[in-house]
C-alpha cells in the first residue's frame, strides 16, 4: 500500500521515435540546402540573375522544411534526442548563413546582424540551461520574429523592383525590433522559471522539435 509520503505515479514516457523518420529526415535537409544556398547566393552575387532566383527558391523550400518537421513530429509523435537539438540549429544556421551574406555585400548593416545572430543563440543556448526546471514555450511573438525574419529575407533575396527595396529594408527593421523584444522578454521568463521552486521537469517530456527555434 502507498504511504502519503510516496511521490504520485506518472505516466510512462512514451518509447522515442525511430532516428529514420520523416520529420528528423526534413530538419537534415535543411541542413544540406544552408551550403546549397550559400553557394548559389555567392556566385549569384545579388546580380538579380537566375542564380539569385534560384538561391531565394532553396530559401524558401529550406524555410518551409522548417515548419513542416516540427507539425510533423507533434503530429505523429516523431520526437527524438536527434531532433531536439538538430532542429534550432538547422533554423539558426539558415538564417544566419543569409543575414552573414547580406553583410559581407553591404545589403545589411553588421551590427544588425550581431544583433540577430546573438540574440537566437543566445536564447537557444539560454533554453537548454534552464530546460531542467521547466520549458520555455514558443510565445506569438517569437512566431512573428520567425516570420518577420523569414519574410525579410525572401524579400532581400528576391530579383524584385527597385521601389520593393524600401519594403524590404522596413520589414527587416521591424524584425530586429521584434527580434530584440522577444529576446528580453525570453530572458526574463528564463529568470522566472529559474527562480521559483518546483520539481525539475523531464526534459524528454516536455520538449518537441519547434520549441527551442522561436
Amino acid at each position: 500500500m502507498m504511504s502519503s509520503g510516496d511521490p504520485t505515479p506518472t505516466a510512462a514516457e512514451p518509447p522515442e521515435a525511430a532516428i529514420h523518420n520523416p520529420a528528423n529526415i526534413l530538419t537534415l535537409l535543411r541542413l544540406v540546402l544552408v551550403p546549397v544556398f550559400v553557394v548559389l547566393v555567392v556566385w549569384s552575387e545579388f546580380d538579380e540573375s537566375l542564380l539569385q532566383a534560384l538561391a531565394c527558391a532553396v530559401f524558401v523550400i529550406a524555410s518551409l522544411t522548417d515548419f513542416v518537421d516540427g507539425w510533423v513530429a507533434r503530429r505523429f509523435g516523431y520526437v527524438t534526442k536527434l531532433g531536439k537539438v538538430a532542429d534550432p540549429i538547422a533554423d539558426k544556421a539558415l538564417t544566419g548563413a543569409a543575414l552573414v551574406l547580406f553583410s559581407l555585400y553591404g545589403l545589411l548593416p553588421w551590427w544588425a546582424t550581431g544583433v540577430i545572430l546573438v540574440r537566437e543563440w543566445g536564447i537557444t543556448l539560454l533554453r537548454l540551461w534552464v530546460i531542467r526546471y521547466g520549458v520555455i514555450a514558443a510565445s506569438r511573438g517569437g512566431k512573428l520574429k520567425t516570420a518577420l525574419q523569414t519574410l525579410a529575407i525572401v524579400l532581400y533575396l528576391c530579383p524584385l523592383p527597385g521601389w520593393m527595396d524600401t519594403i524590404a529594408e522596413w520589414v527587416m527593421w521591424a524584425a530586429v525590433a521584434v527580434t530584440v523584444i522577444t529576446g528580453v522578454d525570453y530572458v526574463r521568463q528564463a529568470v522566472r522559471l529559474r527562480d521559483t521552486p518546483r520539481e525539475p521537469a523531464r526534459a524528454g517530456a516536455a520538449v518537441r522539435e519547434g520549441d527551442l527555434g522561436a
